[in-house]
């Protein structure tokens, strides 16, 4: 309670008295950083932020390093409007969620390529590490018009780092709590026309239990990760550019079983990733772009069910039930984008978008194939820099279960006079069912239909004191429909490992609402001993109502906060402590499972040892909370880990411009 006391107090104090807290520091705008920053992921077009419509959220390369760490779902846990849910862990199944969605809700893209799973329907976070990442972005509600299926709640959109400048290399290493250990290196830079971004890196751990040791569980559950990472960018006549990238990752985790809950002596899950895409964008006239965008996502997962099964609540042992099973899942996207600019006024967009999805394993499930073609068109409004607005429809052919159309309409104004942006959109969105939900063996159902979603927001951006302080607020409300449900029902689809007659069926629905607000506060620059002081915070409140039995949808916290406080007393030296509230929540559709609130603190501090050198220490849960995120699963206590990293310019870096 202490905790959340004075993060409230503080987030008070800086909403209502910022003025007050620049000292004697310039307020002219050349004090502070004003570029705009670029947004693709809401129009697939270049957009400078004050003029997006959608909600939101960018992260970039200096916010992971700012925090030095490990994974991108550390940081995506400060972020507005969205839920993070690991099973234990570095290395446990890792899902993110918008807005009271689910995460197969969530559309996950890396370099243009979908990576959520064609089997279980979301992404697995877990074995994504922030190296060669150059930009996130999060964009909420529904967004299936232009990105199709699975975009119901929203879409992250992840970017690998370009290479810039002279040709540079340089490496880290890290060790820590649990005997973690984590080195890797990187080569990036550019010479006329080419320009290149490597990197390889290695992650081990010991880890702790996946089932929370506090509940009896005494076997760690080890991890490793290594992960690599490209990017190949040729320029091409007439502003034309050619992308190439490349992501690949193996990791291997020791797993325990929430089922009793039971610690499990052996068990282990191994995957391996290979992600490859290219992008071909060309201005075919001055008014007229093409971009013809590639690429293939293809992960095999085994699990090996181990030695010993120990039921924590009974303790009773076993031997655990089955063997070895490997599953092989793959996704391949083309689409084709023309996009016309009429004039400075209008630009219209309009695409063909093959997609395919095969998924495979070895206990049965043999090849099968979800694959759509997509048509969609977008017309995008700019008048004088202040009134912008959107307008697509979208319609996608299955080869499974028919067809899908959605659309989506948005906008915006900018007062410039006040630098004050009011926006809103509407949408609908769907989800397509998964190779499981219709074809395992004895449990699919080949009549499912897509599940569908309405979408609506409401906002207003505020920018004061010269960029010293951004403010943003707004409402949501999303409604579910047709969801996917495992019920005891007719019809039957076969005898399962879920019991005799139990079928997915479009049977649910759901909805939900609430506000999300953020605040960003540069307090003092460039003072003596206080280069940079600045905080940012964010709340999210998300009320949540299963439609079928008048409950709380699983797993969604109502309230959910973060306030990240960045200082730097001097160039050479920085620091973040990020401190963030998940309130309680529900493990269960029935919400007899609560899971209790918690509040974590973590420390991240950096020093430029020299213009090659840095060193830096990073504290996670800084005071020891006991929590879980997800009922029977363990969370890390206090964790400390130390590292160096190391940047050189090449000898023939020079000649690299």
């Amino acid at each position: 309670m202490f905790h959340r006391f004075v993060f409230f107090y503080l987030l008070l104090h800086v909403l209502f008295t910022p003025a007050f807290s620049f000292g004697e520091s310039d307020t002219t705008t050349s004090d502070v950083q004003t570029l705009d920053t670029v947004v693709v992921s809401a129009t697939k077009t270049p957009v400078p932020l004050r003029q997006v419509t959608s909600a939101v959220e960018v992260l970039t390369e200096e916010d992971l390093d700012r925090r030095q760490v490990k994974t991108l779902v550390e940081v995506l846990r400060l972020t507005q409007g969205t839920a993070v849910l690991q099973n234990g862990g570095p290395g446990g199944i890792t899902n993110v969620r918008i807005r009271g969605g689910t995460s197969s809700q969530t559309l996950v893209l890396i370099d243009g390529a979908i990576v959520n799973s064609a089997t279980l329907g979301q992404f697995n976070f877990a074995h994504l590490t922030v190296d060669n990442i150059e930009k996130i972005e999060i964009v909420r509600g529904a967004q299936s018009t232009l990105w199709g299926a699975d975009a119901m709640a929203g879409v992250i959109n992840i970017t690998t780092k370009r290479g810039r400048g002279p040709l540079k290399a340089g490496g880290f290493l890290e060790y820590g709590s649990f005997n973690t250990l984590r080195e890797g290196g990187h080569i990036s830079g550019s010479k006329g026309p080419v320009d290149v971004s490597l990197a390889l890196s290695r992650w081990d751990t010991t880890g702790i239990s996946q089932i929370n040791d506090r509940r009896g569980a005494t076997e760690r559950d080890a991890y490793r990760n290594w992960q690599a990472s490209s990017r190949v960018g040729v320029a091409l006549p007439r502003d034309g550019r050619l992308d190439f990238n490349f992501r690949w990752w193996k990791a291997s985790i020791n797993i325990d079983n929430s089922f009793g809950p039971s610690d499990v002596i052996g068990a282990r899950n191994d995957s391996e990733r290979f992600i490859f895409s290219g992008r071909h964008q060309q201005p075919l006239t001055d008014w007229w772009t093409h971009a013809l965008t590639l690429s293939r996502s293809q992960d095999s997962g085994l699990f090996e069910p181990g030695t010993l099964q120990r039921n924590l609540s009974t303790g009773m042992t076993r031997v655990p039930f089955g063997g070895p099973n490997e599953t092989r899942v793959s996704a391949n996207r083309i689409e084709s984008q023309h996009d016309f600019r009429f004039n400075q006024y209008v630009t219209l967009t309009a695409g063909y978008q093959f997609r395919e999805q095969l998924g495979e394993n070895d206990t049965g499930l043999s090849e099968k194939i979800v694959s759509s073609h997509g048509w969609f068109g977008q017309m995008q409004l700019n008048l004088f820099d202040r009134f912008f607005a959107t307008a697509g429809v979208r319609h996608d052919e299955y080869n499974v279960f028919g067809s899908a159309t959605t659309y989506r309409v948005t906008g915006g104004y900018l007062v410039k006079e006040t630098n004050t942006k009011l926006r809103g959109s509407y949408a609908t969105g769907f989800r397509a069912p998964t190779i499981n939900e219709l074809f395992w063996p004895d449990f699919g159902n080949p009549d499912l239909d897509p599940e569908q979603s309405q979408s609506f927001d409401v906002g207003v951006d505020q920018t004061l004191l010269a960029g010293r302080v951004t403010i943003s607020g707004g409402y949501f409300w999303n409604r579910y429909r047709d969801l996917i449900q495992t019920i005891q029902s007719a019809p039957v689809c076969g005898t399962g490992p879920f019991g005799a007659n139990y079928c997915p069926i479009n049977v649910a629905s759901a909805k939900s609402q609430g506000w999300e607000g953020s605040v960003n506060v540069v307090m003092i620059q460039e003072q003596p001993w206080m280069k940079r002081l600045e905080l940012k915070g964010q709340y999210t409140m998300t009320l949540t109502r299963d439609l079928m039995n008048s409950t709380r949808l699983r797993r969604w916290p109502v309230d959910q906060a973060s306030l990240s406080l960045y200082y730097q007393p001097v160039d050479s030296l920085n620091m973040t402590l990020d401190f963030r509230i998940v309130g309680a929540q529900f493990n269960d559709r029935e919400n007899t499972q609560r899971v209790d609130s918690f509040e974590v603190v973590n420390l991240a501090v950096n020093y430029d040892i020299s213009k090659q050198f840095q060193a830096y220490v990073r504290v996670d849960n800084l005071f020891d909370e006991e929590y879980e995120e997800i009922l029977f699963f363990g969370t890390p206590g206090r964790s400390v880990f130390g590292g160096i990293r190391a940047n050189f310019d090449l000898p023939f870096g020079s000649s690299m411009q």
